[in-house]
């Protein structure tokens, strides 16, 4: 990789991914601790899912029309840095809801720009991604763990400094992006519209929607359900460090693995994981082996099913249709699939539990699947790739 700007994306997706870990589970007890109510900060947290319903989509719309990503990436970083400054004096729930719904909308922009940009350097060595993207699952690892250290011994407005400071790096990072030429169309692509009717677009798109509904109660109320059974804080930190730790090292075998895998057998796998996964968590985690058995399974129900999913869809929205492709990939699985995901799981929740939450996770996992089975086809397909780390076989 001499001529790739590894440490340059890899420390890019470090500070986006360690930002998150910051921001994600600390700020909510930032916002209580200055008088917020539970349903005023469930409000506020909910515009990351809202806003990525659709700015990924306007954001790949400009760059695809003006060529202009780095710009667009370095201009989303200026203004979230410039947003969370504000959050230092911000005290009013209208004000605040005004912030966080503009800060959001430019950093949702920031990450499918980058996944673009990243595949247009690696060009026919798509395999390298995870070695690239695993630097933003440590970068996740160190700030949830850090962060949470620190605050055992400082004040919960302390993660202001610690989140502004990782802004700023993902910031600075962001200027030292070089841009690289858009992968060229290969094939016949009849433009965005028809792209979209291909049924191996479409399924991939929903199924990829159905893995992040899945997810959706796992990301909220997992924490919840551990402490329920029994866990202490320091198991369920514990037991998400490992989660991550999976990711990464399934992110490390993914150039090995799709040597030795179609992307499509890759997706396979990993519906049937999630399936398993979520049945282990809603009816066995009270068992400490298969609690750590559902957490090792991440690998698959997020890493490799990221990886896989976005060397598809790198692969198919190639030319003047990829930041669109990467964008609308982004907007439809952890945009719409998480909003939807999280509000069925907290209405599942109050009504018939834990364990028939996670089932409903199951289920949309099942669903993906047999999206997968029968809308992506085997190898043939006069509309598949010819490369081979992406084909669909």
């Amino acid at each position: 990789m001499h001529s790739l700007p590894y440490w340059r994306l890899s420390g890019y997706y470090f500070f986006h991914f360690a930002y998150i870990g910051a921001f994600l589970p600390y700020f909510s007890l930032y916002l209580l601790s200055i008088g917020f109510s539970a349903w005023d900060v469930g409000l506020l947290m909910s515009l990351m899912n809202v806003m990525r319903l659709f700015s990924p989509g306007i954001w790949g719309w400009l760059a695809d029309r003006s060529g202009r990503r780095i710009a667009i990436i370095r201009l989303a970083g200026l203004v979230s840095l410039a947003g969370f400054t504000t959050f230092f004096w911000l005290r009013g729930f209208g004000s605040m809801m005004l912030v966080m719904g503009a800060l959001t909308f430019f950093w949702s922009a920031a990450l499918p720009l980058v996944e673009t940009l990243t595949f247009s350097h690696l060009r026919e060595a798509s395999g390298q991604y995870g070695r690239i993207r695993l630097w933003g699952s440590i970068g996740f690892i160190l700030a949830v763990l850090c962060t949470g250290a620190l605050l055992d011994f400082l004040p919960v407005d302390q993660v202001l400094t610690v989140c502004w400071l990782l802004a700023a790096g993902n910031f600075a990072l962001a200027l030292t992006l070089p841009e690289a030429a858009p992968v060229a169309c290969h094939g016949d692509h009849s433009g965005l519209l028809g792209l979209f009717r291909q049924k191996r677009v479409l399924a991939l798109f929903a199924a990829s929607f159905a893995m992040s509904a899945a997810h959706g109660v796992f990301y909220i109320f997992f924490s919840i359900h551990l402490a329920g059974l029994g866990y202490s804080k320091g198991e369920v930190g514990l037991l998400w460090t490992l989660g991550v730790l999976a990711e990464i090292l399934i992110f490390l075998a993914m150039p090995r693995l799709i040597r030795r895998l179609s992307l499509r057998r890759i997706l396979l796998l990993c519906f049937v994981a999630a399936i398993l996964r979520f049945l282990l968590i809603g009816w066995g985690a009270g068992w400490v082996i298969l609690a750590v058995l559902a957490q090792l399974l991440h690998a698959l129900t997020f890493g490799a099913h990221h990886a896989a999913s976005i060397a598809a869809v790198n692969a198919w929205f190639s030319g003047q249709a990829q930041a669109r492709g990467q964008a609308f990939y982004s907007s439809f699985s952890f945009g719409a699939g998480g909003l939807l995901g999280g509000l069925i799981g907290g209405w599942m929740w109050e009504s018939a539990g834990a364990s028939w939450s996670f089932s409903v996770s199951a289920a949309f996992a099942l669903a993906g699947l047999l999206l997968i089975v029968f809308g992506v086809s085997g190898g043939g397909d006069s509309g598949e790739t010819g490369t081979a780390p992406t084909q669909m076989r």
